[in-house]
């Protein structure tokens, strides 16, 4: 046997074949959610947009939204499909995601597969809800009805800014079954979150602070509370998760 035939069949290269054939699939399978979501771009150009109907500014039409670019529009409509398909996406991606790694995970922990997938598309989700009706439009109005002067908004840039917010707080959401997962796989425990929930307070009240442009409290407190509690919760999630001391782990089962 040759050396190349050697090297085709090490398990290194299976896992890297295996990878390609994984992201092909994650690639086709947002192409095909971003050419759905396309169709509807009107609709979540309007949706972004939706915000802005609290301000009294835009009500009376000292706030405009306008395009500075011939291209602005088509590159909108590109980055809303992506998100939108992404988000549409994400439980067949996190699926594929799911069976490159299962292999290596031992029976017991494979059933995991369907609260993962589940999870994790579903607190993104929630996320996005949450920043998009209770943070979005307390923020924006503020922004807007800040000062008396008109106001010409980019739609490219304010789109993209309101995507961005609310991925992050998709994002955010996340964070209980990262703590899952991570703990899973032996590298934190509930032990060390609950030590450090002294830092994770400031960086919660601190990300709070960049997220909401205000010096209102009361929106910086409505983002921070839920951030903290989300942290509590994965404290929680790793003690349910935790791994079995090695002792125990390692102790017989009676009658083998």
């Amino acid at each position: 046997m040759s050396q190349g035939a050697d090297l085709k069949s090490a398990p290194l290269f299976d896992h890297l074949d295996e990878l390609r054939k994984r992201l092909i699939i994650c690639v086709v399978i947002l192409v095909v959610a971003m050419a759905i979501t396309f169709q509807y771009r009107t609709q979540l150009i309007a949706l972004i947009e939706a915000p802005l109907q609290g301000s009294v500014n835009y009500q009376s039409g000292k706030v405009k939204v306008v395009t500075f670019n011939l291209t602005d529009q088509f590159l909108l409509s590109l980055n809303l499909s992506f998100w939108a398909g992404l988000a549409l996406s994400l439980p067949l991606i996190l699926g594929q995601v799911w069976g490159f790694i299962a292999p290596g995970l031992y029976p017991t922990e494979r059933r995991w597969a369907l609260p993962f997938i589940i999870g994790a598309g579903v607190s993104f989700l929630c996320g996005a809800l949450f920043g998009y009706e209770l943070v979005l439009p307390a923020m924006v109005k503020f922004l807007l009805d800040f000062g008396p002067l008109d106001t010409n908004l980019g739609l490219y840039n304010f789109i993209g800014l309101m995507t961005t917010f609310l991925v992050s707080f998709g994002l955010a959401f996340e964070l209980p079954i990262l703590a899952v997962i991570l703990t899973k796989i032996g590298i934190v425990n509930h032990v060390m979150l609950r030590k450090g929930w002294r830092f994770a307070l400031v960086a919660v009240m601190v990300a709070a602070a960049v997220i909401t442009p205000t010096p209102d409290p009361g929106n910086m407190l409505m983002v921070a509370v839920p951030l903290y509690l989300l942290y509590e919760l994965g404290v929680l999630l790793s003690r349910v998760f935790r791994l079995p001391p090695p002792e125990e782990a390692e102790t017989p089962i009676l009658g083998t």
